[in-house]
């Protein structure tokens, strides 16, 4: 089970965009994320008349490695870990360290 899936709101730890929120976009891999408006950079694009596509200059969002991005935790206002834990019914469940709260409730 991921501790950190697509859609949920994160924290940036390190980096320089650190102290940011975003949601994620998509999951590059195991280890790599998309947030939305974090790790933006310039890129250069080739026009390619085959595709319809125009070049120039765009803004386009890199992934970001996962030790870098914390679950935002609405409770403090904070990145918070995240643990799994399995409940009474035996669905597997992800909750704060810091107040063990669920995130998924």
């Amino acid at each position: 089970m991921n501790k950190i899936r697509k859609g949920d709101e994160v924290f940036v730890l390190s980096g320089k965009d650190k102290g940011r929120r975003g949601t994620i976009v998509q999951r590059v891999d195991d280890e790599h994320v998309v947030v939305e408006g974090v790790n933006v950079v310039k890129k250069h694009v080739r026009p390619n008349p085959m595709k319809g596509q125009v070049g120039g200059i765009v803004d386009k969002a890199m992934p970001i490695h996962i030790s870098n991005i914390a679950l935002f935790n609405p409770a403090t206002q904070k990145g918070d870990r995240v643990g799994i834990r399995v409940l009474e019914d035996g669905r597997k469940a992800r909750f704060f360290k810091s107040n063990g709260e669920l995130v998924d409730a």
